[in-house]
């Protein structure tokens, strides 16, 4: 197959320049994988790949994770080890155009530590990805996702975990209400979500998310030469955290795939996506999580993005994404276990066949920098498999120092533009805001039932000062409504004892009423006489006048 560096780029060729392998432009959107056991030149491979890209005018991403693809962004040492090694790998192959050259890098970072910081927002990761960042459960998810539709609902900001910390509160403090309107929301789920969060602030998550917001346009960009710019991500550190690792990559293929505009099959690819130990992305991943990536993988080609997988074995990649990885570079495989054996014959039987070359056996003969390739031909078709030795890299094999880093950090176009934090007010703040507002309601009423209550009380303690004084005047009347007739009784008492005194005086002596009898008698007998001689005189008148 004679190569074209118009329509493609150049993988490398058999010894003496034989059956030239390019991996053509456009079809280079439709994906591919690198695969191989650990030093067999991956990395060389993926390095090789990269700079023909970047020089065609085509941005690419990079997961750097042992910290060798730095080197990108300097020349190739002539008088490293490695340097003869190359000059001699260029001239059997038929490279006569080689040179060393750097390549225009831009350095990122999760942790802001060895690039620019990469952060996106807690909406923008969305329930799905951040159950799996999270390694929720199915019921942990769904009370994840009703979460997102209060937030959304009451126009809260997602930015970073603070604010879906506090969004978690609030569901909880609301949960009995949600339930009613959403299914169940449950305060173990809430409580095994945040502690969920905790671990995943540990990892170093917080990092990632908050504002200012990755624009994905700092990622497909040219620099002045036309060149592709090379994206390279720090994933040293962020391997021991290979869930939130996994998580971020798919979240940018996700992003990418919802940004850029279907183009079909373009003449070159907008972006290339290289996405190192790639089994990260599927370990233990839940179903709905392998039918997203499915779909991004699937869908993300007509947007121009070609997605790489470099992993050891082939047999990590799950068949339905393996099936859509139509470019293929294989590296040397051990077959010492049993699986190793089934990776060798997964390997072989995904190869076009070649009747000159025992797949099989190849794979496990291999050198290190020689690999079998099958790549799309111009008219879609997989090439029949190769044993092809790798053209090698024109930029340094190993690391940058520190210093050589941070000078490109400080002078790419990026600047600082990401470099300092935002934290502008979202659901954080807005909460935080209305709990101090109904703690202030709550606060003026409780007071104001205080005050109601302290009148109450006031009110009823005059009522019983009142009632006291009334009772106090009225025992004060009874008393001395008694006092008086006390008095009015005593002076009864006093007057009838007088009056049996004066009764007593006035009673006569023995004397007294012999003498008084005596009167009597005398009157009487008186009295009888007087009568006696009025009538006699009376009578003698009569017995006259006759």
């Amino acid at each position: 197959m004679a190569t074209n560096p118009t329509t493609g780029i150049f993988i490398g060729a058999g010894a003496g320049g034989t059956n030239p392998q390019q991996l053509e432009l456009k079809r280079a959107n439709r994906h591919g994988l690198i695969a191989g056991a650990t030093g067999t030149g991956k990395t060389v491979t993926l390095q090789g790949i990269v700079e023909s890209l970047s020089k065609v005018g085509v941005p690419t991403f990079v997961a750097d994770v042992k910290g060798d693809l730095s080197g990108l962004a300097m020349p190739g040492d002539p008088n490293a080890k490695t340097g003869e090694i190359f000059r001699q790998r260029a001239a059997e192959i038929g490279l006569a155009d080689y040179t060393l050259e750097a390549c225009p890098v831009q350095f990122w970072d999760l942790f802001g530590e060895q690039g620019h910081p990469i952060r996106t927002t807690v909406s923008e990761m969305g329930p799905l990805l951040l159950a799996r960042l999270m390694n929720l459960n199915e019921v942990q998810e769904g009370v994840l996702t009703i979460a997102f539709t209060v937030a959304d609902k009451d126009g809260l900001l997602l930015l970073d975990l603070d604010d879906l910390q506090s969004l978690l509160v609030h569901c909880g403090e609301k949960a009995d209400e949600l339930t009613l309107e959403y299914g169940n929301v449950s305060k173990p789920s809430v409580g095994a979500i945040q502690r969920s969060l905790l671990q995943l602030r540990a990892q170093g998550g917080d990092h990632f998310f908050g504002e200012p917001a990755l624009d994905l346009d700092d990622f497909i960009a040219l620099d002045d030469s036309g060149r592709g710019i090379v994206n390279i991500l720090a994933a040293d550190k962020l391997m021991s955290s290979p869930r939130l690792y996994a998580t971020f990559l798919l979240w940018l293929l996700s992003e990418l795939f919802e940004m850029l505009p279907e183009i079909g099959d373009p003449d070159k690819p907008k972006l290339a996506f290289f996405f190192d130990e790639a089994h990260l992305l599927f370990d233990d991943a839940p179903p709905a999580l392998m039918e997203k990536v499915e779909q991004v993988v699937r869908l993300i080609r007509s947007k121009g993005v070609g997605v790489y997988f470099i992993t050891q074995n082939p047999i990590d990649i799950p068949d339905k994404i393996a099936a859509q990885l139509n470019n293929r570079v294989q590296h040397k495989l051990n077959a010492f276990t049993p699986r190793d054996q089934a990776a060798v014959k997964a390997a072989a039987d995904t190869f076009r066949s070649n009747p000159d070359i025992d797949v099989a056996s190849a794979i496990t003969e291999l050198k290190i920098g020689e690999a079998l390739v099958s790549l799309l031909q111009p008219d879609g078709s997989p090439s029949p498999v190769q044993r092809t030795l790798i053209r090698p890299p024109s930029s340094r094999v190993g690391p940058l120092s520190a210093q050589e880093r941070q000078v490109i950090v400080t002078t790419d176009a990026v600047g600082d533009r990401y470099d300092q934090l935002v934290d502008r007010d979202s659901a954080e703040e807005i909460l935080q805001a209305k709990a101090g507002e109904a703690a202030a309601a709550a606060a003026a009423a409780a007071a104001e039932t205080a005050a109601a209550k302290q009148a109450a009380e006031d009110a009823k303690t005059q009522a019983q000062a009142a009632k006291a004084e009334a009772q106090a005047k009225a025992a004060a009347l009874r008393q001395q409504a008694a006092e008086e007739r006390l008095a009015a009784q005593r002076q009864r008492e006093a007057d009838r004892v007088a009056a049996r005194e004066a009764r007593e005086a006035a009673k006569p002596t023995m004397t007294d009423k012999i003498l008084q009898s005596a009167v009597r008698s005398a009157s009487s007998s008186v009295g009888r006489q007087l009568g006696n001689q009025l009538l006699r005189g009376i009578l003698g008148g009569l017995f006259r006048g006759r």
